[in-house]
């Protein structure tokens, strides 16, 4: 390999693998000063200059001048390092440029095994820089297969792959490569094997993002998202709060004929979304947070164990609880207290 087709490699690497050239020469140069110091004792005398701009490519060996020599690897008499310098006296260092011709084997296969190298740690970088740019994001992903035996999906984001668990994905999610999905980034982790991140479509995160995708007001900070309870694939409780008095926080998520929300429903493949107003007052946020049940009235019991008890109508206690108590569940959640639920008129029923 003669210099030009050295850089004109490097180069073209950097075109189709988008890493800087500067990089893989700053790693061709340090493998090669190990390479080539074999031949030279194993001292640290050896040197490598790669010059991208200038398509230079120098090794060279640096000597002391001594009078007597007692080590050939990095001591030089006078009469020889005149050969070098002509001004060289004792007590100097000459530079040996070394011949990349004489070495052009070793440097092959020492530049062949380290851009090996570089690109996988480049592209590792370069998937880490991708994923940590955009954690606790929603991004679009692209299917890239789906596995048929445990209903993983491999998708891509930008240059980079990830694994979106069956876990992690709805009840009725279906994809076929080549599908365009949205998922949301919880986290990040550089493993043995390279960056991996944790993605999701079940996650709270997930709504949140989609609502500010959806809400002016909501991406301009009019409107501010203060709590969201989850059952993903079936419903979300989301409570929504403005400073300002004249802004209808709620309206505004649901927009004209409820067309806001509706995407964002769409998009869950028919998840129940519930958005309610936020209050600092405890007994005001729970009632709303029961919501879509009326509340008659809400008893604080214990602030310092955030328990309530809630009365609502009798005709209504099974709307308050909800299917399989999920009504009731999710309202607990969303509000961080313990609700226990009555009738108004104190009886049960059946």
């Amino acid at each position: 390999m003669n210099n030009n087709e050295f850089f004109e490699a490097l180069g073209q690497l950097e075109k189709e693998k988008g890493i800087p050239a500067e990089y893989l020469a700053e790693k061709i140069q340090n493998a090669i000063i190990v390479a080539v110091r074999r031949d030279y004792g194993g001292k640290d005398i050896v040197f490598c200059n790669i010059n991208i701009s200038e398509n230079k490519f120098d090794v060279y060996v640096r000597k002391e001048v001594v009078d007597e020599v007692e080590d050939v690897y990095s001591q030089i008499l006078p009469s020889d390092a005149k050969k070098y310098d002509s001004k060289a006296q004792v007590g100097d260092f000459v530079e040996i440029h070394l011949d990349t011709n004489h070495f052009g084997r070793i440097v092959a296969l020492t530049a062949k095994h380290v851009i090996r190298q570089g690109i996988r740690e480049a592209e590792r970088g370069q998937m880490m820089e991708e994923f940590q740019s955009r954690q606790q994001e929603l991004v679009t992903a692209v299917v890239q297969r789906v596995d048929p035996k445990t209903g993983a999906v491999t998708v891509e984001i930008g240059k980079a792959e990830a694994v979106l668990p069956r876990s992690e994905q709805l009840e009725n999610d279906e994809f076929q490569e080549g599908d365009h999905i949205k998922v949301f980034i919880v986290d990040v982790k550089d493993t043995g094997k390279g960056p991996r991140a944790m993605i999701s479509r079940t996650h709270p995160g997930l709504v949140k993002r989609l609502f500010e995708l959806e809400v002016p007001e909501i991406y301009s900070g009019e409107i501010e998202i203060k709590a969201i309870s989850r059952e993903a694939g079936s419903r979300t409780k989301l409570a929504v709060y403005s400073k300002d008095e004249n802004l209808d926080a709620v309206g505004s998520c649901i927009g004209q004929r409820g067309a806001r929300v509706n995407k964002i429903v769409e998009e869950l493949g028919g998840e129940k979304i519930d958005i309610v107003k936020y209050s600092d007052n405890p007994e005001e946020f729970i009632a709303e947070a029961l919501s879509p049940a009326e509340v008659v009235s809400v008893e604080i019991v214990s602030a310092e164990n955030r328990s309530c008890r809630v009365s609502v109508p009798d005709e209504q206690l099974s709307l308050a609880i909800g299917n399989k108590g999920q009504n009731a569940r999710l309202a607990a959640r969303l509000t961080g207290w313990k609700i226990d639920i009555l009738p108004a008129s104190g009886f049960y029923g059946e």
